[in-house]
């Protein structure tokens, strides 16, 4: 499928090679002219498809309050710089969760403000306790996990080779 198609797009594709269920959903018609003006607005070929993206949805934040679902998503910071000592608290924390965080970037914008954007995997409840200690720490202006219901293949799988050495 060509990577310049919207995810939804592509989700949709996903979907029209799986089996499908079939369920009836009765709601206002208000709420119906509504939904209607989103999948016209965001491009879904259907209501079915912009329900669906919206039970994944509800799904994921389920699966994420839930806690222990290994999951993969981003920790999106927005900080004031030129606050002491607070890339190294952040690079520390980092370094302390070497096991969830996989990869960060970081750009510089306007001023003094930074985003940066670090890329973790692992149980959801241990990446928003990351994530919390982040965003609590002084100059950090706003902060945000996103989650999805996906995980990354190791970044480094067992060599046959080393298997069953000690």
């Amino acid at each position: 499928m060509p990577s310049n198609l919207p995810s939804n797009v592509a989700l949709a594709a996903d979907q029209r090679n799986s089996p499908v269920a079939r369920i009836s959903v009765s709601m206002p018609e208000d709420l119906l002219a509504e939904l209607d003006g989103m999948v016209s607005a965001r491009g879904f070929e259907s209501r079915s498809q912009a329900i669906s993206e919206m039970i994944n949805l509800q799904l994921l934040e389920h699966k994420r309050q839930l806690g222990d679902e290994v999951m993969v998503g981003t920790i999106t910071l927005l900080y004031d710089r030129s606050v002491r000592g607070l890339q190294k608290e952040l690079a520390d924390l980092q370094c302390d969760h070497i096991d969830e965080v996989i990869s960060s970037l970081h750009v510089h914008l306007m001023g003094q403000q930074m985003m940066e954007v670090i890329l973790v995997q692992g149980p959801a409840a241990r990446l928003q306790a990351i994530a919390n200690r982040m965003t609590a720490l002084r100059g950090v202006v706003t902060g945000r996990l996103q989650l999805m219901a996906a995980t990354m293949p190791p970044l480094h799988p067992p060599h046959p080779m080393s298997m069953g050495k000690g």
